[in-house]
């Protein structure tokens, strides 16, 4: 196992610098070619872990014993989530797992049985986060549980769309990504506050680099000036870490804390837009620098659960450590402040208070 302090760049990353740019072009290409970097910049005073890259999502949690933990997954049924989930439960958590459809979390839950998942528990959940009202009515159903949440871990994700789609006149990358995890995490988070340590852990991602210059284009949130797919994801990507470093602040004072997470390169659901040739050459070359999702799912469940992390809030982590985010956008807390009202203001109706 590689400790995250080391500095050396491997082959492995190498290779995932040359592949990345035949994968999906010069934006991932400028993205994994600085993944290293980032991973060494640690942020001081900040707990460092022991594990890296190659960790699992198994690795991290073990030794762990989360019975009597209340767990809430977006996209429970399938890539980082699924895994989560099973690693999660696996440890004793009850998971209260929330896919499009209930059928789809519950299938999924059921399929983990099946395989041999021992442990922990489920409650499905119908979370369609491009839907406010979906996501408004699913926080309404936990909150009615009258039980405190310790983990609401906000992991779906689009990528990707190839042309332009809105939802209301929104970009969708900034409906699901951002806002529809901003209106569940609004609803739930006295919830998360009732826990003894609540934690909430944002799917952020290392593809904030190509969000547009200022980070988050407020005049163009309807994505019809220049649509690029991804400078969408990646003005997404960046508003789920602002949105945890307005939330980290609203949280000082209280036991409950808010990170964001980069998973890494993993060939998942999250890119069933690419181009079909995108899709050939992950299958061909993607070994050479993609985790698997058993590694993928490491550091957004390390985040959940390590009991190092228990006052550590408003950070971005990848491979299992803190780390400073390149773009000082994603530090910004004026435009953190921004962004939240803005957000407010796009999903009032659907905000239990603001």
């Amino acid at each position: 196992m590689r400790h995250a302090a080391d500095h050396t760049i491997s082959r492995r990353a190498a290779l995932s610098v040359t592949a990345s740019a035949a994968l999906v072009g010069p934006g991932v290409l400028a993205a994994r070619a600085a993944e290293d970097e980032d991973a060494a910049q640690h942020v001081p005073g900040a707990p460092i872990s022991n594990f890296g890259e190659h960790s699992t999502a198994e690795e991290v949690t073990d030794g762990l014993d989360l019975t009597g933990k209340r767990v809430l997954i977006t996209g429970c049924n399938s890539g980082l989530g699924l895994e989560s989930m099973r690693v999660l439960a696996m440890r004793g958590a009850h998971i209260l797992g929330a896919g499009r459809t209930k059928d789809k979390a519950d299938a999924a839950f059921k399929a983990l049985r099946a395989a041999g998942l021992k442990g922990g528990s489920f409650t499905p959940l119908a979370c369609e986060l491009s839907d406010f009202g979906s996501v408004a009515a699913c926080a309404e159903e936990v909150a009615a549980m009258g039980e405190p949440l310790d983990v609401l871990m906000c992991n779906a994700s689009i990528m990707a769309l190839q042309t332009l789609e809105q939802v209301n006149g929104i970009e969708r990358h900034f409906v699901v990504n951002h806002l529809g995890h901003f209106v569940l995490i609004n609803r739930l988070i006295e919830t998360v506050k009732a826990a003894p340590q609540g934690r909430v852990v944002v799917l952020s991602s290392l593809g904030y680099k190509w969000a547009p210059e200022g980070g988050i284009e407020f005049d163009n949130l309807s994505g019809a000036r220049g649509y690029d797919p991804n400078k969408m994801y990646g003005q997404s990507k960046m508003a789920n870490h602002l949105t945890v470093v307005e939330l980290a602040k609203r949280l000082r004072g209280t036991t409950t804390t808010a990170n964001s997470v980069h998973p890494g390169v993993i060939n998942t659901n999250l890119g069933r837009h690419f181009p079909w040739y995108v899709h050939v050459l992950a299958k061909l070359i993607g070994w050479t620098f993609m985790k698997s999702v058993e590694e993928g799912a490491a550091t957004q469940t390390y985040v959940a659960t390590a009991p190092a992390l228990a006052e550590t809030s408003g950070l971005y982590f990848a491979d299992c450590n803190p780390v400073v985010p390149e773009r000082p956008e994603m530090t910004d807390e004026a435009l953190a402040a921004k962004l939240w009202d803005v957000s407010e203001e796009l999903t009032k109706p659907y905000l239990a208070s603001v």
